[in-house]
């Protein structure tokens, strides 16, 4: 019998060195499919994990879209302050601030008083057009529309139930304006995680897509404050010449929608023609008439001249992609629709882009082979 250690028959390997992993597969076939299986399983885990984090997600890109507003116009300022750029954002942050205040107090009593009336008011408004309905032979009920005014006030999907109330509303809404100045204010070190996190031969292309990405949605939303600005004062001088009651909140209302295209223009304008006929036919036209102007100007003039600056959004596919996001995601989804759609676009065409260059550059070294042999 032996006096040798088992462990000295065995296969000598240098310290350190454990040998071959057991769990390894020798078959190359077997390998690389099981290499594609553990992809496509970290994609799909991926797509579940965005679905139940969708609520951080969505108050993230919130984020964004206010970052990329307080980047405008500190861009803008800088170009007529020789300023750093954290005093720009601190002075476009002090102007909003200002205006907020402003708004609330010499427009605040005024707008307060009519808000407490405009529920009663379109209920009452309501009320009469399902009986008007009715003596038309529609059969609709009182419950139907409160049913779809519900629908349409606290949204749908798991969103807005996470963040239902006041409370819930107005902590997202913190978080987003304090993710979105940290951003602001200094936005390199969030690009070099990003690019830190891809490999080095694709840095250059994700820079030139985020490059592309943040233009386009500085620009959107310039053009979108733009159109709530005209539109909420349009709306309110219109009104208050027709003499409509309620003005000041039905401008404020139209502005604000005013950033959900479609959808936006629709609501306020629902809102607009109840309070209208409250004051009588003739009034209720004329609201009509305010409307159509308001939203002929907006189709005519401000939406083409932001689609010279920015993507070009087909209006159908922004109402699908909002449609979407509003049944899956609730409120804060159909808000933020429109500048994701926008976003993803713009990463399309970069890609597409590139492609096409590869492809010239791919030709143009063939027909430089060909010419070489001739």
């Amino acid at each position: 019998m032996s006096d040798t250690a088992p462990h000295e028959h065995s296969h000598p390997h240098a310290e350190g060195d454990v040998g071959a992993s057991p769990t390894r597969i020798a078959n190359p076939a077997l390998r690389l499919e099981a290499n594609r299986a553990a992809i496509w399983a970290g994609v799909i885990g991926l797509a579940v994990l965005a679905v139940y984090l969708a609520q951080s997600l969505l108050v993230i890109f919130g984020a964004l879209v206010f970052a990329a507003m307080l980047d405008g116009g500190a861009r803008l300022l800088g170009r007529f302050l020789p300023i750093g750029r954290g005093w720009c954002v601190a002075i476009v942050l002090l102007l909003g601030t200002l205006f907020t205040v402003w708004l609330v107090m010499f427009a605040g009593s005024q707008i307060a008083e009519q808000a407490a009336q405009f529920p009663a008011l379109i209920t009452e408004q309501a009320a009469k057009a399902v009986a008007w309905l009715r003596s038309k032979g529609v059969a609709i009920s009182q419950d139907d529309i409160q049913g779809i005014a519900g629908s349409l006030v606290s949204g749908v999907g798991t969103v807005t139930r996470a963040i239902g109330g006041v409370f819930g509303a107005l902590t997202t809404l913190l978080l987003i304006v304090i993710i979105g100045i940290y951003l602001a204010i200094d936005p390199r070190p969030y690009e070099r995680g990003l690019s830190w996190m891809v490999p080095e031969t694709k840095r250059d292309d994700l820079a030139d897509t985020l490059s592309h990405m943040a233009y386009t949605m500085r620009r959107l939303l310039a053009g979108r404050l733009l159109g709530m600005f005209a539109e909420g004062i349009f709306t309110y001088v219109a009104l208050t010449l027709v003499g409509v009651p309620m003005a000041a909140l039905l401008g404020l209302i139209t502005g604000i929608l005013a950033f959900i295209p479609n959808i936006g223009a629709i609501i306020s304008g629902v809102l607009m023609v109840l309070v209208g006929f409250s004051g009588g036919t003739e009034m209720g036209l004329w609201t009509i008439g305010i409307y159509l102007a308001v939203q002929n100007f907006d189709g005519y003039v401000l939406v083409p001249m932001i689609a010279k600056k920015t993507v070009d959004l087909a209006p159908a596919l922004v109402l699908g992609f909002q449609l979407i996001m509003g049944v899956l995601f609730g409120v804060l989804g159909l808000t933020f629709a429109d500048p994701m759609l926008a976003m993803i676009k713009v990463a399309l065409e970069r890609r597409s882009h590139r492609l096409e260059e590869d492809d010239e550059g791919e030709a143009s070294s063939a027909d430089g082979a060909e010419a070489a042999i001739a």
